[in-house]
């Protein structure tokens, strides 16, 4: 059975930090290109950051840029997501995520649209 199991989410105090784990089972992790999203009530769900099959390539979107490094050991079967510097707005539900770089939809990890498979998510609560 094909799984991804994200953790690592808290409740955590403005400025504080969190390291989100994306653990893979049933397949190979290094296969895909892996992207976080998250997601709060009533909004879409928001692509953050994403790394291409080896870690070659990263990308983050600007509001997490400089705060958010993503990385992955395939050996593991594993990704992350460090979250340093974690504000309010950061609240939200984290997905993990992967895409075939074969896919016709996947140009570049970049490409959010091309990731159609899903853990169930983690909640990440910034609060004071």
């Amino acid at each position: 059975q094909l799984k991804l199991v994200e953790s690592g989410g808290a409740l955590v105090q403005p400025g504080g930090s969190l390291r989100l784990s994306c653990a893979a089972s049933g397949f190979a992790l290094g296969d895909y290109a892996v992207a976080w999203f998250r997601q709060t009530p009533g909004k879409e769900r928001e692509g953050l950051s994403c790394i291409s099959t080896w870690g070659e390539n990263t990308h983050y979107i600007e509001s997490v840029k400089g705060r958010f490094a993503i990385s992955r050991d395939n050996a593991k079967n594993t990704a992350y997501l460090q979250m340093n510097n974690l504000k309010p707005e950061d609240t939200a539900v984290y997905y993990c995520a992967t895409a075939d770089p074969l896919s016709k939809r996947y140009s570049y990890c970049s490409s959010y649209q091309a990731y159609d498979s899903w853990g169930q998510g983690t909640q990440v609560t910034v609060s004071s």
